[in-house]
């Protein structure tokens, strides 16, 4: 007879489902008003580049929530494969939307895209279908990212590079030594926020900031890495306390169960990225105002989310879009933000009503877009490819 031996998914955390979308959109609006940015001192949405350090703590968090006790059941190839089925068919859905809209962001801001060889096209185009990162010689856009139709990927790189890292190694360490990373990985944290400057990495004044990890250079890697190794372990981390901690009185093990969680959790997440640079500029005081956000306000924000509940049908409804379209909506919606710098670019003069109508133009259609790649596409890719990949008949 055949057996099913297939580990179906666990219960989801749906408000933490909901906190990834509403990351996601504020990404988009932070994209969107950068364009009109006199640098990022006086960014709109200042903080919203620290979304990706959101990412990456929910990430740590629901890889263990979801892995950690099914090692007697799986095996590295298996676990290898459903990462892939998660993560892959919208990762090439990314490069795809990049590579049929890249010549539509051509302007002054990027010079460079008039001037690509077809053979350098198609380059980037595979290598990013197939999640290898594209290095500074080949680049075709003049930003040096790894993957120069669709920016967001280099942040799935690093995904990648964490779920393999888990694997490897995290999965099988104990709290205390995962403590004790997290330590470590923190200092790498006030490395960068604080302008210590501790392995002499970079040339000239401290940033005071996180910003970068988008591409293969020495700077940039290490900005990635950092930018990974905190809130990744310090996710997984959560992750182990709260299942050793959990009761009848509660289950969930969370410190933090609040009434309208999901509501709470998001203020205090639009709170975060949209507060303006601290003290005028960047310096030691936004610094240590992006230090606190990543190694504190975060992994409270999760905690609150995995401890509490949505109660209505209303935020649960909410709750379920928003993470149902995160990740499509993060990593198909920066072709549409290319587009609309572009025009900026090329429409000087234009009317201020113009500016607000292709905005939320962008908003409407990557949202449209990423639901219709996910029901379209996403759904039933991962479906065929978990009947055929994953499912097994003895």
């Amino acid at each position: 007879m055949a057996k099913e031996i297939y580990l179906a998914s666990k219960p989801r955390y749906e408000i933490l489902d909901g906190l990834r979308g509403m990351a996601a959109l504020l990404v988009i609006i932070f994209h969107l008003l950068e364009t009109y940015s006199r640098g990022p001192a006086y960014q709109i949405i200042n903080h919203g580049y620290l979304a990706v350090d959101f990412f990456f703590v929910l990430s740590g968090f629901v890889i263990g929530y979801a892995y950690d006790d099914r090692w007697d059941r799986m095996s590295l190839t298996g676990f290898f494969k459903r990462r892939l089925v998660r993560l892959h068919p919208m990762v090439m859905a990314g490069t795809i939307t990049g590579a049929c809209l890249f010549f539509f962001s051509a302007c002054n801001v990027w010079p460079a895209i008039t001037e690509t060889p077809l053979w350098n096209f198609l380059l980037c185009t595979v290598l990013g279908l197939l999640m290898i990162p594209c290095w500074p010689g080949i680049d075709i856009r003049g930003w040096n990212e790894t993957n120069p139709l669709n920016g967001p990927n280099w942040s799935l790189t690093y995904e990648y590079i964490g779920n393999i890292l888990y694997a490897l190694i995290f999965r099988k360490l104990p709290i205390a030594i995962l403590a004790l990373l997290c330590v470590c990985s923190a200092v790498l944290t006030l490395n960068l926020t604080l302008g210590w400057n501790l392995f002499g990495i970079f040339d000239g004044e401290p940033q005071y900031n996180v910003i970068g990890g988008w591409s293969l250079e020495g700077s940039q890697i290490f900005i990635g890495f950092t930018r990974l190794l905190y809130p990744f372990l310090c996710g997984l981390l959560i992750s182990r306390i709260l299942s050793s901690r959990m009761t009848a009185d509660n289950p969930s093990g969370s410190p933090f169960r609040l009434r309208g969680g999901f509501w709470w959790a998001s203020v205090i997440l639009v709170t975060v990225f949209a507060l303006p640079c601290i003290g005028g500029k960047q310096g030691i005081a936004d610094g240590i105002y992006q230090a606190v956000s990543i190694l504190i306000i975060f992994p409270v924000i999760v905690l609150i989310g995995a401890g509490s509940r949505t109660t209505d049908s209303r935020s649960t409804k909410v709750c379920k879009f928003l993470g149902e379209i995160s990740y499509p909506l993060y990593i198909t919606h920066f072709p549409f933000v290319c587009m609309q710098v572009a025009w900026v670019n090329n429409n000087p003069d234009a009317p201020l009503w113009m500016h607000i109508a292709v905005s939320a133009g962008v908003v409407t259609v990557a949202v449209a877009l990423a639901y219709a790649w996910l029901r379209l596409y996403d759904e039933p890719v991962r479906k065929w490819l978990t009947d055929r990949w994953l499912k097994h008949k003895k």
